[in-house]
């Protein structure tokens, strides 16, 4: 049996833009990984991020964050 990762879906908004925010100070500057998660103070949410972001380059983390907050922002 598989075990299914939560989608960024489970993520609040607030602290998707904590994740931004955190991207832009450039307070995470490696491969999205647990370090990162701490750094921008969402270990609470580290299981659905790292299932989604883990192993990207911070661009990239960026580029996906920005996208689900503008799709929220939208709807």
């Amino acid at each position: 049996m598989t075990q299914s990762i939560p989608g960024l879906t489970t993520v609040p908004t607030d602290d998707l833009k904590q994740l931004l925010l955190a991207l832009h100070r450039e307070l995470i500057t490696t491969p999205f990984d647990i370090h990162c998660v701490t750094s921008a103070k969402l270990q609470h949410m580290a299981e659905p991020l790292l299932g989604q972001l883990r192993g990207l380059e911070p661009r990239a983390v960026r580029a996906v964050v920005t996208a689900v907050i503008a799709e929220r922002l939208r709807s």
